[in-house]
């Protein structure tokens, strides 16, 4: 199985999570031992000789291949939450989304600025949440940062407003 045909695992979910949107439902590619182990290698060969320590994995889904992400390349996982989740002292980022406002939270201390760091989610849409998490992460000084999506949703040109100065990855583009 090649990477491209993975795209043929993801299930399309329409009017989810409101009418209008077409949800990308990576977890019928999940459920696929072959199709984890690819994307998980993959993703890997994109940053294992970047000096990578800290993989920050967006919740909720980018907790699962940020995890993979995080163990393949030897790195420390850092979770991005939802107000609340986390039990000791948070920085905070509110940002609009595509259907509303959220808020996303680290860990204080979760960051050194010694660090080189992937910030992943499962899929980009109009980039609000990574730009959030971007700007808590950039706030920390880390030395260097990289962006990486499973899925990158082109027609919505998230991409445009993340960072220019930051290396941004997708493995699949619808």
């Amino acid at each position: 199985m090649k990477l491209e045909e993975i795209k043929s695992l993801i299930r399309d979910v329409p009017d989810f999570p409101s009418k209008g949107i077409i949800f990308r439902d990576l977890t019928t590619m999940l459920k696929n031992a072959e199709a984890l182990k690819i994307m998980s290698k993959e993703l890997a060969d994109l940053y294992r000789d970047k000096g990578v320590t800290k993989v920050v994995g967006i919740e909720s889904r980018g907790f699962i291949g940020g995890s993979i992400l995080a163990y393949e390349i030897g790195a420390g996982f850092v979770p991005a939450r939802k107000p609340g989740k986390l039990p000791s002292v948070t920085i905070k980022k509110a940002y609009a989304k595509e259907y509303g406002v959220d808020t996303i939270e680290l860990h204080s201390d979760a960051i050194l600025s010694d660090d080189i760091v992937v910030l992943h989610d499962d899929l980009l849409a109009t980039g609000g949440t990574m730009l959030a998490c971007y700007e808590l992460v950039k706030s920390m000084n880390p030395k260097k940062i990289y962006i990486n999506f499973i899925v990158e949703l082109t027609a919505l040109n998230g991409r445009q407003i993340l960072p220019e100065d930051c290396e941004v990855t997708s493995l699949l583009k619808y």
